[in-house]
């Protein structure tokens, strides 16, 4: 599946994209930006050095995925489930994590400079 087929697909309806690889996928072209997966399962979908700047991922599952290296400058991930998640090397400049779940993610070397985090769950199962 490419961006486009993504896109089109989340536009008619569909919310179930487990697994899906989209590594190194640009996802703030010119038509797609700040594109709207909210409410997306994303579980176990490999978004290694994805760009999703802007990007609305509230209430999206991302449990068990792969966003090593991923660039979420600007982007909401309020309510999001991301439990057991790869955030290492992962740019949250920015980000809204209002209400997100962290348990377990590994946030090895994440810039987090000017993220929010108010409710969320942090990676150790403490709230912040």
């Amino acid at each position: 599946m490419n961006v486009q087929d993504l896109f089109a697909r989340y536009q008619a309806g569909e919310r179930d994209f487990q697994n899906v690889n989209l590594s190194g996928a640009d996802l703030t072209e010119a038509e797609l930006q700040g594109i709207n997966l909210s409410y997306a399962d994303l579980s176990g979908a490999n978004l290694s050095a994805a760009k999703l700047n802007g990007a609305n991922l509230t209430g999206a599952n991302l449990t068990g995925a792969n966003l090593s290296g991923t660039i979420f400058n600007r982007a909401t991930l309020i309510d999001a489930i991301l439990i057991e998640s790869d955030l290492s090397w992962a740019d949250l400049g920015e980000t809204n994590l209002t209400g997100a779940d962290l348990s377990n993610a590994n946030m090895k070397m994440t810039i987090i400079i000017r993220a929010r985090f108010k409710d969320t769950t942090m990676p150790d199962g403490t709230q912040r």
